[in-house]
């Protein structure tokens, strides 16, 4: 018997140094824009819903304390370094800089255009938190390219479907002037005819301060003249989005970047923790959580379970693992990175600012094998040319 039990002691000292033998350390990096335009005090003032109130380092500090303790049971560990690059250059080389010096992972909160410089520069799985851009899931996508943040058709999708669900198929939809304001109309175009709503009419708007240029801006002669059952407005500044509810010719609900919009979070959330969620970071933070705050928490959640698969801290095996991960991003379904183009599936959010007024997928949209896919690019579409 004295023998058994000395044989089963160190059988178990072999086990826990085997176990501290494979402790892993990985090494992250968040690469952010110096200043962006977003973080000016006069911008957080007078922001639209969804918009980025800050650094997302204690977003992903937070998903990280939140796998702790998996981790510390695996004597795995993820430490976060962040960097603040005013360039594009300077954004693509801190990327190669973290590579050299043995980051497994990069995250990323910058422009679209950073975003496919910085992602082509470095082998590492590099995760977006913040570029909704559809070129980077389709044309420009590569297979160590990692989207938490919902694509600009994923939002567009989740509101056509809102409204294909309460029948208002009439859509009056006013485009702004702003860089991406073309591209972003054309794509809630199309969900518009996916969902079989009509397309009314199409109206530009401009804020000016030109005189002559006043009635490109007003709400009444815009949505004047026409029958329509909701006005959709595509405003990626907000300026113009924000004054328009309540203040159409015709008494219409407004959606898009104005009234209710389609976010990855909203604060207000009151399902499946998502109150205790929002608590934490704004006790951390002092700040609401907002869409690409919450893109950044999974972001570390996603990574944490990752790592948790691996014995040895191996960039590639890393990259490997966050295709099957899943994630519970507290909305209530398990979240996967979609194996063509490696978008983060999930629900998303129809707020007014104040509240949550309904979820899209919307109920009864039906899809083969898994409905959260009827919101962006589906696999037989075959527009990411880059998947492995």
């Amino acid at each position: 018997m004295r023998a058994a039990f000395h044989r089963s002691l160190i059988a178990t000292a072999l086990a826990l140094a085997a176990t501290a033998s494979q402790a892993a350390a990985w090494k992250l990096t968040l690469i952010e824009q110096a200043d962006p335009p977003a973080w000016q005090r006069q911008q957080l003032e007078r922001a639209y819903p969804g918009h980025s109130g800050g650094s997302l380092k204690a977003a992903i500090a937070l998903g990280l304390e939140d796998a702790q303790f998996e981790t510390q049971a695996a004597q795995t560990t993820l430490k976060l370094q962040t960097e603040a690059s005013p360039s594009l250059e300077a954004a693509r080389e801190a990327a190669r800089q973290a590579e050299k010096a043995g980051a497994q992972a990069l995250l990323l909160d910058l422009p679209a255009d950073w975003v496919r410089a910085v992602a082509g520069a470095v082998k590492l799985p590099v995760l977006n938190l913040g570029a909704r851009d559809q070129a980077l899931r389709e044309r420009d996508c590569l297979p160590q390219l990692f989207h938490l943040i919902a694509s600009e058709r994923m939002r567009a999708d989740a509101l056509a479907q809102a409204l294909a669900s309460r029948k208002w198929g009439q859509v009056l939809l006013l485009s702004g002037s702003a860089p991406d304001d073309a591209a972003r109309s054309q794509i809630a175009q199309q969900a518009l005819q996916r969902y079989g709503l009509k397309l009314v009419a199409q109206r530009p708007f401009k804020l000016s301060t030109d005189p002559r240029e006043r009635q490109l801006a007003n709400p009444l002669l815009l949505t004047g003249g026409l029958a329509y059952d909701v006005v959709w407005v595509v405003d990626s500044e907000g300026e113009f989005a924000r004054s328009l509810p309540f203040n159409s010719a015709s008494p219409r609900p407004v959606v898009g970047d104005g009234g209710v919009v389609a976010l990855e979070w909203q604060a207000q959330y009151e399902r499946y923790g998502a109150p205790q969620l929002s608590r934490r970071f704004q006790k951390a933070t002092g700040r609401a959580m907002q869409a690409t705050d919450w893109a950044g928490w999974v972001a570390g959640r996603a990574l944490a379970n990752a790592a948790l698969t691996q014995r040895q801290t191996d960039a590639q095996a890393l990259r490997q693992a966050l295709g099957s991960v899943s994630v519970d991003g507290a909305k209530g379904v398990a979240l996967q990175f979609r194996p063509w183009d490696r978008q983060l599936r999930q629900p998303l959010l129809l707020s007014d600012g104040q509240g949550v007024q309904a979820l899209a997928p919307a109920e009864g949209v039906l899809h083969p094998r898994n409905a959260l896919d009827t919101l962006g690019a589906d696999e037989p579409e075959k527009l990411c040319k880059g998947q492995p």
